[in-house]
């Protein structure tokens, strides 16, 4: 039995189904919507990674400029920035009402870094992870993992808890400076991801352009990349929860997959682990938290029961490898990868498609 959705619809400008008019007009016009639909996601896309990306070195930039240790910037300007992109769709999607559509742009994000950039990068070169602070920052990951299951328990994430996981991320993020002020290694790792990007503006003139032009893209790429996706779930009677688990969450990852990729064919083992660790933990506490406080964020059931558990699973899996072993074989990199695409697939038989 087929359902029309009752959700908002960026083509109508009102809640609910269509009249019998206009579901004539619709089916008239359905490929070149769906063709919009379409060009929206990818520019939208396109625009979200160019503008966080300026954001990215602005603040950079502007870190160097006021003093800010190249250790503490890696650590913290450099994990809010690349998490930018899932932090504002995340918020333009919840402000749309679409809570399915941010948890599962954050859920598949946390799913993708795990099993598709670790696998992909492992089997580029293993990954050896020399420095305990990152298998400390995996414990870490696994335990806001496995805090996002017991949220989902719950059925939402309301004001309160957000700052709750903000608070948690705060007070990782200070103990993890102590830290890196005591251990060599630790600070050596954060100074290396912040050394990842080469170009950064240095003047007051260049920082300010970088920022500005930078937030302006992240807003305007989101809207776009939103509204994109919620017209591809109508178009197709798709859940929205499933376009943000594969479309927008895979395209939200493509930095941490060239990043990762990149410090693995380097053999920057530790970089390539920490700067897909840091991404999850920022994902969880940062985005959920930040966004929680702006609208609550109601959790669906099938988000709850299974992507959820998926995520933390990943999460543990590569805490494990890590403490074990300390290094990602090509073997295990394949595994990860087998892991993601019988994920996908799983997906598919949810909704029908396969």
């Amino acid at each position: 039995m087929n359902v029309v959705p009752m959700h908002w619809d960026p083509r109508d400008g009102c809640a609910g189904g269509r009249s019998e008019p206009e579901a004539g007009r619709y089916k008239n016009t359905q490929g070149r919507v769906f063709s919009m639909d379409v060009v929206h996601l990818v520019a939208g896309l396109a625009i979200l990674l160019v503008g966080g990306d300026l954001t990215l070195r602005g603040t950079v930039g502007l870190a160097k400029l006021l003093g800010v240790s190249a250790a503490v910037i890696g650590l913290t300007v450099v994990g809010f920035g690349t998490s930018a992109p899932e932090l504002v769709v995340t918020v333009q999607a919840a402000l749309k009402g679409q809570s399915g559509l941010a948890i599962g742009n954050v859920v598949g994000s946390n799913i993708s870094n795990l099993l598709l950039v670790l696998g992909v990068s492992a089997l580029i070169c293993p990954l050896t992870c020399t420095t305990g602070a990152a298998r400390r920052d995996a414990g870490v990951m696994a335990g806001a993992s496995a805090l996002l299951v017991g949220l989902g328990l719950y059925g939402r994430i309301v004001w309160w808890q957000g700052i709750v996981m903000v608070t948690i991320l705060a007070s990782y993020l200070g103990v993890t400076c102590i830290h890196d002020h005591r251990d060599r290694k630790s600070r050596k790792l954060h100074e290396q991801e912040a050394e990842e990007l080469e170009v950064t503006p240095t003047s007051v003139r260049g920082i300010a352009v970088f920022t500005i032009a930078g937030l302006a893209g992240l807003i305007l790429g989101a809207d776009l990349m939103v509204a994109g996706a919620i017209g591809i779930a109508t178009d197709f009677d798709v859940p929205e929860t499933v376009i943000g688990l594969t479309i927008v969450a895979l395209g939200t990852s493509l930095p941490e997959l060239a990043a990762t990729a990149v410090a693995a064919y380097r053999k920057q083992g530790d970089v390539a682990i920490a700067n897909v660790i840091g991404s999850c933990i920022f994902n969880i506490l940062s985005i959920l938290g930040i966004t929680s406080m702006v609208s609550t964020l109601y959790i669906e059931p099938d988000i709850r029961n299974v992507d959820f558990w998926v995520a933390l699973g990943a999460s543990v899996v590569v805490t494990v490898l890590l403490l074990r072993n300390r290094t990602i074989r090509r073997i295990g990199g394949a595994c990860l990868l087998a892991g993601y695409i019988a994920y996908i697939l799983g997906l598919g038989g949810r909704i029908g498609l396969i």
